[in-house]
């Protein structure tokens, strides 16, 4: 796997970096136009949520939302090395698979990840850059795949 271009990667993110949860928000939201059936995975004491719009502003989903642009950040940092987090990102696929949540999600997941960038960055979100993240998150996801048994 060719290793994705740090530099891109760094600048790009820090746009981005400097409001996490309004970014964050917009890749969910674009998550759930494009995959609706992954609302019901995210119940908060049991509490089913009657619309993306009621997901996205819960303080427990706020908060996965944090977490979820911590991980992305915690890519970043170490773009170089994604192998040191390799039995992180696997504990964090087995922790999504016993919510229930499939493998094949997080393409769409990725779809969302780009849409966000794009959205944030503009013109300077250019070719090079969107095929840098495109491996990068490819390398996440794979290491995330171990935890549903993938090699």
């Amino acid at each position: 796997m060719e290793r994705p271009e740090p530099e891109l990667i760094r600048q790009s993110w820090r746009a981005v970096s400097r409001s996490p949860l309004e970014h964050g928000t917009v890749l969910f939201a674009r998550l759930f136009d494009l995959e609706p059936d992954l609302l019901p995975l995210f119940q908060y004491n049991c509490r089913q949520f009657s619309s993306p719009e009621d997901c996205l502003s819960s303080p427990e989903f706020l908060d996965h939302i944090r977490k979820v642009m911590l991980v992305i950040d915690a890519a970043v940092t170490n773009v170089e090395d994604l192998s040191s987090l390799e039995e992180y990102l696997a504990g964090l696929g087995r922790k999504h698979r016993a919510v229930g949540v499939k493998l094949s999600s997080f393409s769409t997941v990725g779809e969302s990840l780009l849409y966000m960038l794009e959205k944030c960055l503009g013109p300077a979100f250019t070719p090079a850059t969107r095929a840098a993240w495109s491996q990068l998150y490819g390398a996440v996801v794979q290491a995330m795949s171990r935890g549903w048994g993938g090699e």
